[in-house]
């Protein structure tokens, strides 16, 4: 299997299960024990992301240049700054502390 006939198949998928959902539920809204589970999946996966991207593979590879960031996230979560802004803040600092330090 090549390379783009798996990322074909993933997007495929993807679009799939997407279409799913509203396909299913038509209007009616989902219980709220759901609704926190869905709220709760995106801060459950940046986190994931996070200290995978601090820690390194295997936890071996501390990356401190990415803390920086990830106060700069926190700070701005903490202020009520909108989530995608608060990324966005982080990625941007964690790229100017990279640059600063190579």
């Amino acid at each position: 299997m090549t390379v783009w006939l798996a990322i074909g198949v993933v997007a495929v998928v993807n679009i799939a299960l997407k279409a799913a959902g509203p396909a299913v539920l038509g209007e009616r809204q989902l219980p709220a024990p759901a609704v926190r589970v869905v709220d709760a999946l995106a801060a459950a996966l940046l986190a994931g992301l996070l200290v995978t991207a601090l820690l390194g593979t295997r936890w071996r590879e501390a990356d401190a240049s990415v803390l920086p960031g990830l106060l700069a996230a926190a700070g701005l979560t903490l202020a009520r700054v909108p989530a995608l802004v608060c990324v966005a803040a982080a990625v941007v600092v964690t790229i100017g502390v990279r640059a600063l330090t190579s």
